[in-house]
C-alpha cells in the first residue's frame, strides 16, 4: 500500500489520460492519493502543477529560517500614552503643559511619518534631554496621561538556509520526556522576533530506529486542512479584511488575484513597500494566494503592514501606530507571525487588548523555543489572542515549537495553558519572493495557516458575523480541535486544528461562556502533566490550576456572585478542598479562574479518586435590541487522586519566591559560553527549564512542592529538604532568621548558586550604538551575595570566583559551567575539590588560566543540637538546568538528598571528599554591583531616599476555602469532551460527492436552543481509516474486474489450431 501510495502521482499524471479504461485508474489514484494525504485537485479553478522547484533560479526551496533579535531601550525616548484619542496639537500641549511645570525646557516630539499619522492617536514618543526623571513625574501625574514607558527598539536577523526533508520531524518519546532532549539545544533568540525556524536549533539525541510508514507532505497546506470542502460551498474569503504584519509584499505579485490587496502601507523609516527579505510575501501567500502554492482564502481583502526595515529593526511605536490604523480599517482578522518574552512591554500588550476589543481577531505565533518549557512569547501567549503551535505531517508537536505555562503569573500562582491550538508549521510550502513557492517551517508559518482557515471561517459564516469575535472564533477552534495522543496540555493546547468541524460549531455557534482547559483531571496523563504526576495529600501546598475563562457573549463581563464548589458525595468529594480567586471583570473577551485544590484534613489516611465540580455564571451587558443582560453557565468537573501523607523526608520543597527572570530587568544567563542567549527568561520553576529534574525526583519516589512565598509563610516540620537553585531575589532579614531556626531543627537545606562576579557583569555588559544605551545585569547568573547573607549563620559562603571545565566525580562524568566555588565552610564538614579553568580570567583578560583544588560542593551536618538538619552547596545550577545542560547531575542530587534527608553519606562522597578541609584566606567574597537596579524588580528591596532597605515582610497567602454544596449524584465517569457549546440546532452538514454546491449550507429553520449533550468530545486525531481502506480495497477489486472484463470483451477470439499428429517418416520418403 505505502509503495502505491507513494507512486500514485505519477500513475495519475502519465497513463490515467491514455485509454478509457485508465479513468477507473485514475479514480483509483485520486481517492488514495487524497487517502494518503497528497493533494489531487478536482477543481479546475484550483487545479496546479506543485513542485519543490520554484524560485526563479530554479532550485529546491525548502528552507528554514535562522532568526537572531535583541530589543533594546531607546536612549532619553519615552512612549506617552494618553487616556483617550487626541488631535497632535491637543497632544503637545498636553505635554507641553505638564513639562513646562516641571522647569523641563529641552524636549521633542519624536515625528512619526506614516498614514496614521494624520489621525487622532493616544500615544506620542518623547525626547528628554535633561532631567528626565522630573519630566516622567510631570508626565504621569498629568490627568490625560495613563502611562509612560521606555522607546524600545527591536533588531531582527533571518538567514535561510536549505534544510533536509527530515530536519524538522521529532519522532518518539525523547522529543519530549527525556532529558536528552535537550542536551544539544544550546541558545535561543530573544524578544519580539519574527518566528520562522532557523538553521542551529535542537536535534533529537534518540530516534526510533524501527520501520514505519511515513505520511506523505501535502503539496498543499489547504488539502491537508480540506480548505476544498468550504471552497466546494463557495467560501473563498470574500468581504473578510485580513492584515499582514510581517516585512511587506510585492505591488505585482502573481500569487495574489487583482484588486485582492487592498492596501499597503509602510510603517518604517524607509521609502519602501517592497519586501526585501521574503518572510511577509510568504505570510501573506498562505493565508491567500491563488495559484501555485494555494493559500486559504484568496478572495480575502489584505492588508499588508510593512512593520520591520530591510535591516529588520523595528520599534514599539511603528506597532502601535499600525494596530491603531488597523482599527480604522476594521480589519476582522490579524496575523503576526513575531514574538517574544517581554510581556511587561506595556504599550504594545494594552494596544494588543484594544485591537481584539475593536473584534480584530488576532493569530500569533507562539514561538520557535522549544522543546524546553516555559518558552511562550507574546503577544500569543495573551488570553485575548490566538496563540499557534506546531506540529509536523505526521502529527507530532514540532521540537522547536515553544511550550507551556505562562510565566507571567510566576512566583505566587501558575501559568496557563498555552498554546490554544496546534497546525501544520513543518516544510510548508508558500509563496517566494518573487514567484513561484518555497517550504519553510517555523510557528510564524503555523500562524498564518491558522489565520488563513480563520479568515475562510469568517467568510464562510458572514450571515452571522454578529455572533463573530475574538471569543467565539477561539471557542470554536478549540472546541474542534482533535486532540494529538501521547502529547500533553502545554505542547498541543485543546489539539489540532480541525477547518471543516470549526465551520459546522461556528454555523450553529450561540454566545455563551466557556472554560480553557474544560476539565480538570489530575488523574489523566499524559495529557494533564504535569498536574497528574503527583497526587494530592494532607499537608501539601495547594495544587493551583489556572483557567481561562471565555466571554463570547460580549468583550466585557463578570462572573454573578462566586463560584460554587459542588463535590459529589458519592465520588468522595469531602475529601477536598477548593478556594478560588478571579477577574472581577472579564476584559477583552476573557479572564482569569484560579482554582486552588487541596487534600482535607479527613484525607490524611485515606487514599482514593475524589470528585466534584465547579460551576459559575458570567454575565455580559446586553447587545443592540437586547432587554436583558446575557448569561452563561459554565461547570469546570474536578478529579483529583488523594493519597496518605508521605514522610517527611520524602517531601521536597522548590523555592520558586526567590527566583527572578526576563522581563522586566536584565538577568544574564548562568552559562557564560552561551553568548546569542544573554537573558535567563524561563521562570526558573520544576514545570519549565527544570522539567527534567523534577521528573526524575518524581520517580525516585520524592514529592515535591512549590513555594511561591517568602520563608516565613511555610511549616518547616513538613518537609525534609529545601531546595534552592539559581536564586536572583534578595531575602528577607525575618527569613534568614527562620531558616536557621528551621535547620536547627531539623529541616534539611541544598543550594545550587551560580556565579557572580562584579567585574565579570561590567564586562558581559552590551551597548547598542544606535541607542548609544548600556545594558548592565542587575545579578550575576545567582545572587551569591543574598545567598551567602543567607548562609552566614551556619558558617558558609560562595566566593566570586567563576570556574568552568570537565571533571569526574567517581566514575560519572560532570561539567562546571560558568560555576563559582565555595569560599567559607565549617572546618568539620567535606569538601570536594577539582581542577578547573578560571573562566573569569578568561573573560576579562582573554588567557585561559587553571586553577587547582576549586571547592566546588561541600556537606555538613550541622550541630546546634541532637536532630538538626545538614545543608549541602554545589557551585553551579546548571546541571539541574534544561535550558544550557550539557552533563545532568541527577545522580548527585539523589546522593545529596539521601544524604540531607537520612544522614547517608554515599560511600562515593566519603572517598572523593576531604573532612577537616582548610580553604584558603585570601578568598574574596562577593559584593554587590554598586548602582545596580535590582530593587526595581524586587520583591525584597525598595529605593529610600537614595538608598536601599528591606520592605516590609508581606502576609502569608490565606486562602478561604469555598463552602461545599454537596451533590448526591453520581460524578460523570468519563471527563474526557470536548467544551459542550450551546448551539442553534444540529451541527451544519458537510455535503460530500455530488452535493457541492456554490451556494453555502442554510440554517436549519426552526431549530430550538439546546445544548450539544451527544457530542463525542475531543476526539483523538486518529482519523477513521477502516472504512476508507475498505472502500480503496473494493475499488481496486473493481478495477481489476473491470479490466479484466475490458481484455476478454476487447480481443478477438482466436480458434484453436488442429492437433497435428506426428509423421513418422523414413529416410527417402
Amino acid at each position: 500500500m505505502e509503495k502505491m501510495r507513494r507512486s500514485c502521482f505519477p500513475i495519475c499524471q502519465q497513463r490515467s489520460r491514455l485509454r478509457v479504461r485508465c479513468l477507473l485508474v485514475y479514480l483509483w489514484c485520486s481517492l488514495l492519493c487524497r487517502a494518503s494525504g497528497d493533494l489531487l485537485e478536482y477543481s479546475r479553478a484550483y487545479d496546479v502543477s506543485c513542485q519543490n522547484v520554484t524560485e526563479a533560479g530554479g532550485q529546491s526551496a525548502k528552507e528554514q529560517v535562522k532568526l537572531e533579535f535583541n530589543s533594546n531601550i531607546i536612549s532619553h525616548e519615552y512612549i506617552v500614552t494618553f487616556s483617550g484619542y487626541y488631535t497632535a496639537k491637543a497632544r503637545n500641549s498636553y505635554i507641553g503643559a505638564a513639562l513646562k511645570d516641571s522647569g523641563i525646557l529641552q524636549w521633542k516630539i519624536v515625528p512619526r511619518n506614516n498614514p496614521a499619522s494624520s489621525y487622532p492617536s493616544d500615544f506620542d514618543v518623547v525626547k528628554i534631554n535633561q532631567n528626565a526623571k522630573d519630566g516622567l513625574e510631570a508626565l504621569e501625574n498629568h490627568p490625560n496621561v495613563k502611562r509612560v514607558t521606555p522607546h524600545r527598539r527591536v533588531t531582527r536577523t533571518l538567514q535561510f538556509s536549505r534544510v533536509n526533508a527530515n530536519d524538522d520531524l521529532c519522532t518518539g518519546k525523547m522529543c519530549n520526556d527525556s532529558k536528552e532532549s535537550t542536551l544539544k539545544f544550546q541558545s535561543r533568540p530573544f524578544n519580539r522576533k519574527s518566528l520562522s525556524l532557523g538553521s542551529a536549533f535542537w536535534h533529537s539525541a534518540v530516534r526510533y530506529k524501527s520501520r514505519k510508514l511515513l505520511r506523505a507532505i501535502p503539496r498543499q497546506i489547504t488539502s491537508a486542512l480540506q480548505a476544498e470542502i468550504l471552497w466546494g460551498m463557495g467560501f473563498t474569503g470574500a468581504n473578510v479584511r485580513v492584515a499582514i504584519f510581517d516585512t511587506g509584499l510585492a505591488e505585482s505579485h502573481p500569487h495574489f488575484k487583482k484588486g485582492r490587496v487592498k492596501d499597503r502601507s509602510n510603517w518604517t523609516n524607509e521609502k519602501t513597500l517592497e519586501d526585501g527579505l521574503g518572510h511577509g510575501t510568504f505570510v501573506a501567500g498562505v493565508v491567500a494566494s491563488h495559484k501555485e502554492c494555494l493559500g486559504f482564502a484568496p478572495d480575502a481583502d489584505v492588508y499588508v503592514f510593512r512593520v520591520f526595515t530591510n535591516n529588520q529593526v523595528s520599534y514599539t511605536s511603528w506597532f502601535l501606530d499600525a494596530f491603531n490604523y488597523a482599527i480604522l480599517k476594521k480589519i476582522n482578522v490579524l496575523n503576526l507571525s513575531i514574538g517574544g518574552p517581554d510581556f511587561m512591554d506595556y504599550p504594545f500588550v494594552n494596544k494588543v487588548w484594544e485591537l481584539t476589543a475593536n473584534k480584530v481577531i488576532m493569530i500569533s505565533a507562539i514561538g520557535n523555543d522549544g522543546p524546553l518549557y516555559g518558552t511562550l512569547n507574546n503577544p500569543a501567549d495573551q488570553m485575548d489572542v490566538i496563540g499557534v503551535g506546531g506540529v509536523n505531517f505526521e502529527d507530532q508537536i514540532a521540537r522547536f515549537s515553544s511550550r507551556g505555562m505562562t510565566t507571567w503569573e510566576l512566583p505566587a500562582g501558575y501559568g496557563r495553558v498555552k498554546p490554544d491550538i496546534v497546525t501544520y508549521g513543518s516544510q510548508v510550502r508558500g509563496s517566494a519572493l518573487r514567484g513561484g513557492c518555497r517550504s519553510l517551517s517555523g510557528t510564524s508559518v503555523a500562524s498564518p495557516v491558522v489565520a488563513g482557515a480563520v479568515t475562510l471561517l469568517y467568510s464562510a459564516v458572514l450571515n452571522r458575523a454578529h455572533v463573530v469575535n475574538p471569543a467565539s472564533m477561539k471557542q470554536a477552534l478549540m472546541a474542534s480541535a482533535r486532540r494529538l495522543p501521547g502529547v500533553n496540555m502545554f505542547e498541543q493546547g485543546h489539539g489540532k486544528l480541525d477547518l471543516v468541524k470549526a465551520y459546522q460549531i461556528l454555523r450553529s455557534y450561540k454566545p455563551q461562556a466557556s472554560l480553557s482547559p474544560s476539565y480538570i483531571d489530575l488523574t489523566e496523563c499524559p495529557y494533564m502533566w504535569p498536574y497528574c504526576s503527583q497526587p494530592l495529600f494532607y499537608g501539601a501546598l495547594p495544587v493551583i490550576v489556572n483557567v481561562t475563562i471565555l466571554n463570547g457573549m460580549g468583550v466585557t463581563g463578570k462572573i454573578v456572585d462566586k463560584p460554587l464548589w459542588q463535590p459529589y458525595t458519592p465520588q468522595f468529594g469531602n475529601h477536598i478542598e477548593v478556594a478560588f480567586s478571579y477577574s472581577k471583570v472579564l476584559w477583552p473577551w476573557s479572564g482569569y479562574l484560579a482554582v486552588s485544590i487541596s487534600a482535607g484534613k479527613g484525607s490524611a489516611n485515606w487514599e482514593g479518586i475524589a470528585q466534584g465540580q465547579i460551576s459559575l455564571t458570567v454575565e455580559s451587558p446586553p447587545e443592540d435590541g437586547e432587554k436583558h443582560s446575557r448569561l452563561s453557565s459554565v461547570k469546570l468537573p474536578v478529579r483529583v487522586r488523594v493519597i496518605p501523607t508521605p514522610p517527611r523526608s520524602k517531601r521536597i520543597l522548590w523555592d520558586q519566591y526567590h527566583n527572578l527572570r526576563y522581563p522586566p530587568g536584565y538577568f544574564p544567563r548562568d552559562n557564560l559560553r552561551m553568548k546569542n542567549d544573554p537573558l535567563d527568561w524561563n521562570g526558573d520553576h520544576i514545570h519549565t527549564n527544570f522539567k527534567d529534574m523534577y521528573q526524575h525526583l518524581r520517580a525516585s519516589g520524592y514529592f515535591v512542592e512549590v513555594l511561591g512565598a517568602p520563608f516565613t509563610c511555610f511549616d518547616a516540620d513538613q518537609y525534609g529538604t529545601l531546595v534552592i537553585a539559581d536564586a536572583e531575589e534578595e531575602y528577607f532579614p525575618e527569613e534568614v532568621t527562620k531558616l536557621k531556626h528551621d535547620i536547627d531543627n531539623g529541616l534539611s537545606l541544598i543550594v545550587f548558586a551560580d556565579w557572580y562576579n562584579v567585574s565579570v557583569m561590567r564586562k558581559v555588559k552590551f551597548y547598542d550604538e544606535n541607542t548609544r544605551q548600556w545594558w548592565m545585569p542587575d545579578t550575576g547568573g545567582a545572587n551569591v551575595p543574598a545567598m551567602n547573607d543567607l548562609l552566614a549563620p551556619v558558617g558558609m559562603a560562595f566566593s566570586d570566583s567563576v570556574y568552568e571545565g570537565e571533571f569526574k566525580i567517581g566514575e560519572h562524568p560532570m561539567y562546571y559551567a560558568s560555576g563559582t566555588s565555595i569560599a567559607r565552610f565549617p572546618p568539620d564538614g567535606y569538601l570536594f575539590s577539582h581542577t578547573l579553568k578560571n573562566q573569569a580570567h578568561e573573560v576579562l583578560k582573554g588567557e585561559s588560566v587553571t586553577a587547582n583544588n576549586v571547592a566546588i560542593l561541600g556537606v555538613y551536618q550541622t550541630k546546634a543540637k541532637g536532630g538538626s538538619g545538614r545543608v549541602a552547596l554545589y557551585g553551579d545550577s546548571n546541571c539541574l538546568d534544561n535550558s544550557h545542560m550539557q552533563k545532568d547531575c541527577f545522580w548527585m542530587l539523589d546522593a545529596l538528598l539521601e544524604f540531607t534527608a537520612h544522614g547517608n553519606l554515599p560511600p562515593l562522597f566519603a572517598e572523593s571528599g576531604k573532612e577537616n578541609t582548610v580553604l584558603p584566606l585570601n578568598l574574596d567574597l562577593p559584593e554587590r554591583m554598586e548602582g545596580n537596579h535590582l530593587y526595581r524588580y524586587s520583591k525584597v528591596l525598595e529605593g529610600h531616599l537614595g538608598s536601599l532597605r528591606s520592605r516590609a515582610l508581606p502576609a502569608c497567602p490565606h486562602l478561604v476555602w469555598a463552602p461545599a454544596s454537596p451533590l448526591n449524584t453520581s460524578a460523570p465517569t468519563n471527563l474526557y469532551k470536548h467544551q459542550k457549546l450551546l448551539s442553534i440546532g444540529l451541527e451544519a452538514p458537510i455535503p460530500v460527492g455530488n452535493q457541492l454546491k456554490p451556494q453555502g449550507i442554510r440554517d436549519s429553520p426552526g431549530a430550538a436552543w439546546e445544548k450539544l449533550h451527544g457530542a463525542n468530545t475531543h476526539a483523538h486525531d486518529n482519523t477513521a481509516v477502516f472504512p476508507v481502506v475498505a472502500f480503496m480495497g473494493t475499488a481496486l477489486v473493481l478495477v481489476f474486474l473491470v479490466n479484466h472484463m475490458y481484455k476478454s470483451k476487447s480481443k478477438p477470439r482466436r480458434r484453436r489450431p488442429p492437433r497435428l499428429k506426428k509423421l513418422y517418416s523414413t529416410p527417402g520418403v
